[in-house]
């Protein structure tokens, strides 16, 4: 990746691109700084995020702008859910799976009609936010009613219009936030490297390896050396190593079929005769299945913060929480992982399509016959590959509960988290990959010259 790098800025154009997207990153950061009118930034700390496991979440994918409550504390996530939605929509409106296939007209509409989604979402995600906050400080130091009680009461039994137009305040300060949020995302996508959004979340993740480092060693070097803090420190760093290799390694995995072409005489010319291969991905769905997953655990306790259910939340944290003494949580949390990969895929990857897609063009698959067998074939190697993929990802998801819960004064959030872990290795992934196919582009361009 090193090397990539060294041969990218040798290339005037691509290197005027990493520019481009390092200083929109850079605004992106300095936007998770900028302070909301009527939030203080005292009491919206971790140990408030840490209560909720869905505001633990979001304030790790915006490195601890939402533990801030700044400007972009919500960050890129309505947009992704709104994503999400879309996908799952797409398949079962046929009016939206035909626009899809319209080819750049369709793609340009579903991504306006995301946009608006992710504005809803947005809207309904700041309520969520604050009524998970509960009582909250102002920039005075005074104390913001639960907005639970003005959905519950109405405006007048709280304390009157002022705090009303507070919240209505810091709604449309959070919603302008992942607006302006989206639009960095795009404006690296076109003048940029790489996906802007992936980038913007990696961006966010990777910004919580500072503050780790800062923890650990003011643990280490608290009154005098501490050296059991430092050996804790290695064992965790090491079992971390050995995680980032396991995902390297099943995230480039993967499975090569075979394809042959047969020979055709079209006038005085001869076509096929070829060999090539489709490559199926071990784990092809990526971090998906664990934010599907994360998000259906957390959903109830969204809705049980927002109308105030302080004793299915009481209930709901003890037997399924993520800090949880019991194992309910990790069983749950592994069989949804499972479920939301083989729904995934069946999304992404369509056996029947590549099949048609193979005998139209005079192709088969050594030993398999072509049209439905094929179809089977492919589907059957799907399966399997998918199964290996779910149980990494099961595994991935529980390693950070399980195992480095034994490893005490280290925590496992941010960059270290399990879904963390995965969308760095992800996107530093597709972030090389694009700038090696834009270097090779260059290449040609030269050499055609």
């Amino acid at each position: 990746m090193f090397e990539t790098l060294k041969n990218a800025f040798k290339v005037k154009e691509i290197r005027h691109k990493i520019y481009w997207t390092l200083l929109f990153l850079l605004i992106y950061r300095i936007g998770c700084f900028i302070p909301v009118p009527g939030v203080g930034t005292e009491l919206l700390n971790s140990n408030i995020t840490g209560s909720a496991s869905y505001l633990n979440i979001m304030s790790m994918m915006t490195g601890g702008a939402l533990a801030n409550g700044t400007l972009f504390a919500m960050g890129i996530g309505p947009y992704i859910n709104a994503s999400i939605i879309m996908q799952l929509l797409a398949v079962a409106i046929p009016p939206l799976e035909r626009l899809s296939k319209q080819g750049e007209e369709g793609r340009k509409k579903i991504s306006a009609y995301t946009r608006y989604l992710a504005v809803i979402l947005a809207i309904v995600q700041s309520i969520g936010i604050l009524v998970g906050y509960g009582t909250l400080a102002t920039a005075e130091g005074g104390d913001i009613p639960k907005l639970s009680a003005i959905i519950a009461g109405g405006v007048r039994n709280v304390n009157g219009f002022t705090n009303f137009l507070s919240y209505v305040i810091i709604i449309l300060f959070y919603t302008a936030g992942t607006c302006a949020t989206i639009w960095i995302g795009e404006r690296i996508t076109d003048y940029g490297v790489s996906n802007g959004i992936s980038l913007l979340i990696f961006a966010g993740i990777i910004a919580t390896v500072g503050l780790f480092i800062t923890q650990q060693f003011s643990l280490i070097f608290s009154d005098s050396f501490n050296r059991t803090n430092l050996l804790y420190l290695i064992i965790y760093l090491i079992l971390v190593v050995v995680v980032f290799g396991a995902i390297v390694f099943v995230d480039l995995a993967e499975r090569k079929i075979n394809v042959q072409y047969a020979k055709q005489v079209k006038g005085r010319k001869m076509y096929g005769g070829q060999s090539t291969v489709i490559p199926i991905k071990v784990n092809a769905n990526g971090v998906m299945p664990l934010i599907f997953a994360f998000s259906i655990l957390t959903f109830p306790e969204l809705i049980m913060t927002l109308f105030n259910w302080t004793n299915a939340l009481s209930w709901w944290s003890t037997w399924l929480g993520s800090t949880s003494r019991y194992p309910f949580y990790a069983i749950l949390l592994s069989l949804l992982v499972v479920f939301f990969a083989f729904f995934y895929s069946q999304i992404q990857f369509n056996p029947e399509d590549i099949s048609k897609t193979i005998q139209q063009n005079g192709g088969f698959i050594p030993g398999i016959r072509p049209g439905k067998p094929t179809a089977d074939y492919l589907k059957k190697i799907s399966n399997r590959l998918t199964l290996f993929g779910a149980i990494f990802l099961a595994l991935l998801a529980l390693i950070p509960t399980v195992v480095f819960n034994f490893i005490p004064t280290v925590t496992n959030g941010g960059a270290f988290s399990a879904t963390g872990m995965l969308i760095c290795v992800s996107v530093a992934l597709e972030f090389n990959t694009a700038l090696e196919s834009q270097i090779m582009m260059k290449n040609y361009k030269g050499f055609l010259k």
